[in-house]
This record gives C-alpha cells, sequence and structure tokens, in this order.
C-alpha cells in the first residue's frame, strides 16, 4: 500500500511540476506540422525571359526539392506568359537600323501595343497552329515595328520561318509610297528622315533600274522608286497579262492559285478573273540606315498580320568584334575591342 502511494504521489507530483513549455512541447508533438509556405522567387521569371535559368546543385531533402521544383514552374509559366503576350527580349543582329539601333543592342518589344496574339508555333518548332490575333491599337507611321520577315521578292513562302526583322513603318494600308533621289514621299508630301537615319551622298539616278526592286519587273531603284501604292483590304487590284508577274506571288501568299490558261486568260483558283480583291491590310517598311537595309524596296510588302510589337527600350547594349571569335560583325565606326556602349542603356526607342 504504501508502495501504490509513493507511486501515485509521485505521478501527481510529475503532472503537477511540468512547465508550460513542457506541455506544449508534447501537445505540438502530437499534431501533423503545417507545410511550409515559401515565397515564390519572382526573380526567376525575370531571368527566364532572357533563357537564364538557376541550377541546383548537390543533393536536397525531398520535400524541398519539391518546392523548388514548383517554385522553378511557376517561373516559368510566368515567363513564357509575359513572352506571349507582353514583352519580349531581341538582339539586333545587323546594321539596317543605325544609329538608331546598333549592332549588339538588346531591347524590349512591346507585343501588346499593337495586338494580342496567341502562340503561332508549336513551341520550339516551325509548325503552325490556329491562333487569335486581336487589334489593340493602331501602328503609326513612324513606329519602330518588329514582325516576321514575309520571305523574299519571289518567294510564296519563305525558305525559313520564325525569322524577325525591325524596320521602321513608313506606309500604312492605302498610302502611296514614292521616293526620289533618296527622299521618302507618302501620298505627296515628304516623310521626314528620321534624326539619326543614314544616307549615303551617291544617288543612283532614275532610269536606272535594279532588277532586285520589288515588284518583278518594276524599273526603278532604291533612290529613286515607285510610285506605289500600299494595299488594304477591299482594295480591289486589275490584273491583266502584262502586270501578273507583279501580284502572282502577292495573290498567291493570300492562299490563292495564280495560272495562266488559254489565250493569257488569267485563272486565279481555276477560275477566270480580270480583277483581285484584297484580304489582308499592309505595311510599308524601311530601314534607317538607307544604304544598308534589305527592306519593302526589295521584298514588298509587310502583312499586318505579322506584325509582333513595337521596339521599347535598349536594356543593354556592347560591342563584340569579329576578333573575339564571337563578333557581331565588322563596322568600322566601332572600336574593335569590346565594350560596353553606357550610353544606349535605357534609351528608349522612337
Amino acid at each position: 500500500m504504501a508502495d501504490n502511494k509513493t507511486t501515485r504521489t509521485t505521478s501527481s507530483d510529475a503532472k503537477r511540476n511540468r512547465t508550460y513549455a513542457e506541455i506544449r512541447a508534447e501537445r505540438d508533438g502530437k499534431k501533423p506540422q503545417a507545410a511550409p509556405v515559401e515565397k515564390m522567387e519572382w526573380w526567376r521569371a525575370i531571368l527566364a525571359i532572357f533563357g537564364i535559368a538557376a541550377v541546383a546543385t548537390g543533393n536536397m531533402p525531398g520535400r524541398k526539392k519539391e518546392s523548388w521544383i514548383r517554385s522553378l514552374i511557376y517561373a516559368g509559366l510566368i515567363a513564357f506568359i509575359i513572352r506571349t503576350f507582353f514583352f519580349e527580349a531581341f538582339r539586333i543582329p545587323s546594321g539596317s537600323m543605325k544609329n538608331t539601333l546598333l549592332v549588339g543592342d538588346h531591347l524590349f518589344v512591346n507585343k501588346i501595343g499593337y495586338f494580342i496574339e496567341t502562340p503561332k508555333y508549336i513551341p520550339f518548332t516551325e509548325t503552325e497552329i490556329p491562333h487569335l490575333h486581336l487589334k489593340t491599337w493602331s501602328v503609326k507611321r513612324g513606329d519602330v515595328v518588329v514582325f516576321e520577315y514575309p520571305g523574299d521578292r519571289d518567294e510564296v513562302v519563305p525558305h525559313e520561318k520564325k525569322v524577325n526583322y525591325i524596320k521602321r513603318c513608313i506606309g500604312l494600308p492605302g498610302d502611296v509610297i514614292q521616293i526620289k533621289n533618296k527622299q521618302v514621299y507618302v501620298n505627296g508630301s515628304i516623310f521626314p528622315n528620321p534624326s539619326e537615319s543614314i544616307l549615303e551622298r551617291d544617288t543612283e539616278r532614275a532610269g536606272v533600274v535594279d532588277p532586285r526592286i520589288f515588284p518583278h519587273g518594276a524599273q526603278w531603284n532604291k533612290d529613286n522608286f515607285g510610285p506605289l501604292k500600299i494595299p488594304k483590304t477591299g482594295d480591289v487590284i486589275p490584273i491583266t497579262k502584262d502586270n501578273i508577274d507583279q501580284w502572282e506571288v502577292f495573290i498567291e501568299r493570300e492562299g490563292h492559285k495564280v495560272e495562266l490558261g488559254m489565250n493569257d486568260q488569267i485563272m486565279i483558283d481555276g477560275k477566270p478573273a480580270s480583277e483581285y480583291k484584297v484580304q489582308r491590310d499592309y505595311l510599308w517598311m524601311m530601314g534607317d540606315n538607307r544604304d544598308d537595309s534589305e527592306d519593302s524596296r526589295f521584298w514588298g510588302f509587310a502583312p499586318m498580320d505579322n506584325v509582333v510589337g513595337s521596339g521599347f527600350i535598349v536594356y543593354w547594349s556592347w560591342y563584340d568584334p569579329p576578333s573575339s571569335g564571337n563578333g557581331d560583325g565588322y563596322d568600322p565606326d566601332e572600336v574593335q575591342q569590346f565594350h560596353i556602349r553606357w550610353d544606349k542603356i535605357g534609351h528608349l526607342i522612337h
């Protein structure tokens, strides 16, 4: 009896003498722990825009590893949404927009300035898929625009898809373009040269024919060109055996088959035709470096549907000379060593 009393007294004393901390520790040990909540590392999304990925090394606890993987997936998804609908980073590889944009300039392009568009291709392929292309605001004359290259002058389908060009929009749908001794005219009025454009003194005189010029068979050159009307939706173009060479590729790019039938009759989709009704709006694009730019003067109209966005801001700029093995090309006006163009960083594009 004495032993039992001693036992009960000892047990009672133990319960009475436990501290609050001991009781709380025992209670917490009996219930499951809440899963830790980690903040999303948003900087990963920004890095992913440029294709930069952080790589984890070493072994991780299972739960921490799963959390890291989820963060990476979320960051990739956010980056994909930003690149698809809002902003995308591009690099300038050539001097056709000099001095507005230089080789080695890295810029952000505003992708909602003109359209909201869902992906046009299956990721990492050139396979086109059905997509939406919803207009938001209009392209304006003078805008610096990124667009998908429609192909060389005589190509119905570009030999390489998903190639993006950046040029200045000179003409809108329905405008009449003409160039006289290098000076551009739009609808009969002088189009002011951009402040940083480059025009060489040497000029090809009117009457000298450049066989590379658009459209096929035109009796013009890059310095004396036109007049030429930019097509817009609903325009009716007369088609004859004398001008079919100029319009055949254009019509076929809009999805129709053009043939020459008996007695030189023009056939569109197997039916006789003397005119063609335009189905899309088009733009006229030119580089600011007018004598060293492969632009609409050589390959023609840029479909409005091909517009990607507008040049927004230069976020980084450097020059990597050819001697490094990674250079963007020789430019006699640049110092022939690696350097950063600090004055270009943060420069708004206009």
